[in-house]
């Protein structure tokens, strides 16, 4: 009868097995890149063609209107163009032919490098320095890895 509680001890032992029988301490480091990319879009608008009753205020479009297109482009660097495209065909003969693009994403810390006016079209410049989107990814979220775990 010696052969009972030998059984359930090991059996105590093989289910607590998985459970945590060690408190721990673990310590993280941050992990920083080894180097950080700048990415440079240029947006351009057509000035006379902008909706205003003047010249002022078609040039005051002109220059939302290219930096918003910037913007598009640095969007396009970061997450990619989801592109959409098809064709109908009917008796061997295309009918219809589509395609559609899409850009979606944030953009943080971009500045505007230059923005200035040639002949009839206004034109941005913007930079997106990574190690600026980085400082201030580490601001909100800090990226972490084990540096060390003790267990007592």
């Amino acid at each position: 009868m010696r052969v009972m509680p030998l059984l359930i001890t090991l059996g105590c032992i093989t289910l607590s097995g998985c459970s945590n029988m060690f408190d721990k301490h673990v310590e993280y480091k941050y992990v920083e890149p080894n180097n950080y990319p700048v990415l440079k879009a240029v947006g351009y608008a057509p000035i006379s063609l902008q909706s205003g009753v003047n010249k002022s205020q078609k040039q005051l479009m002109a220059i939302k209107a290219s930096k918003l297109e910037a913007y598009r482009e640095l969007a396009e660097q970061v997450y990619g163009q989801q592109i959409t495209a098809g064709t109908t065909v009917a008796g061997s003969i295309a009918q219809d032919d589509y395609l559609q693009s899409k850009v979606q994403g944030i953009i943080k810390g971009a500045q505007v490098i230059k923005a200035y006016a040639v002949d009839d079209t206004y034109i941005t410049e913007l930079e997106l320095n990574m190690k600026r989107v980085h400082d201030l990814y580490i601001g909100e979220i800090k990226p972490r890895e084990v540096k060390k775990v003790t267990y007592y």
